[in-house]
Order: C-alpha cells, then sequence, then structure tokens
C-alpha cells in the first residue's frame, strides 16, 4: 500500500518513519535475460539454467544489480510524493548483496524513510531498504538510496 504525501513540507514530517513492505513479485529467468541482453552481462551463473544446475547455488541467479535496479519499482509501492515538478535518483550509499536470488524465487522491499534533507531547490531522502527473498534467512539486498525531489 503507498503513503502519498502532497508537498516538500509533508515529506519533511516523515523522516523516520517506516514505509511498510511491498507486495512480493518473482524473478523469472526470462526477467533475468532481458537484464542480461541490456547489460552485456552474460555470465552463465546467470543465463545458462542447465550449467547453473551444477554450479554453486543449484539454479541461476539473478545479476546483483538487476535485484538492485528492483528497488525504483518496489519503492514505488511505497511512496508516492505529489505536488514535485521532478524526481531524481541521486545514488547510493550502501549496497551489500548478502543471499542470491534464485530463478522462481520471490522478493519484496521493506524500508524507512531514514532522512529528508533540504538542498537546493528541494528535498534529499535517504531510504533504508532491505530486498528480501520470500523464505530465506537473509535479504538479498540491503541498502541506503538517495533520491531528491524539486518543487
Amino acid at each position: 500500500m503507498s503513503l502519498t504525501v502532497n508537498g516538500l513540507d509533508e515529506l519533511k514530517k516523515l523522516a523516520g518513519s517506516d514505509l511498510g513492505t511491498s507486495e512480493w513479485i518473482e524473478v523469472t529467468q526470462e526477467r533475468i535475460d532481458t537484464f542480461a541482453d541490456a547489460t552485456g552481462d552474460h555470465q552463465w551463473i546467470h543465463v545458462d539454467p542447465e550449467r547453473a544446475e551444477d554450479g554453486p547455488f543449484g539454479a541461476p541467479i539473478a545479476h546483483g544489480y538487476l535485484t538492485l535496479s528492483l528497488f525504483i519499482p518496489l519503492f514505488t509501492e511505497l511512496l508516492d510524493v505529489q505536488g514535485v515538478t521532478t524526481k531524481v535518483n541521486y545514488g547510493l550509499n550502501k549496497v551489500r548483496f548478502p543471499s542470491p536470488v534464485k530463478v522462481g524465487s520471490r522478493i519484496r522491499l521493506t524500508a524507512r524513510l531514514a532522512e529528508v534533507e533540504e538542498v537546493p531547490g528541494g528535498m534529499q531522502i535517504a531510504v533504508d531498504g532491505a530486498i528480501e527473498i520470500e523464505g530465506g534467512a537473509k535479504p538479498a539486498a540491503v541498502l541506503q538510496s538517495l533520491s531528491r525531489f524539486y518543487a
């Protein structure tokens, strides 16, 4: 369920808030192959299911950066900032990939709005996130993402 805020003043009031948990999405072989085509990263551990069965994880796994790229669609399920002209991905402070995402796994995001600070013309937010794997002991990714919203 998305939390909607109207404008930068409302956004600032949310600093420190838990943003909740997104819906689950499945990481399919088709999604992995499409990512491999887009990035040119065709390592067998991702795109060769037969060979990957004999590999260290027993199945193909998603690219770490594919998992990371899914942060944005998952995050947009949690927070919708209205009344701004521009929304910009500003970068990352920290990213780790504690556990691989096997093909067919489902993942979701849990997030907290760690910081909200003023920047020229807008606000910058820092979001602490964990991309969880359904049934997994460790998350697929833990990160702090930075975004900017301009009036």
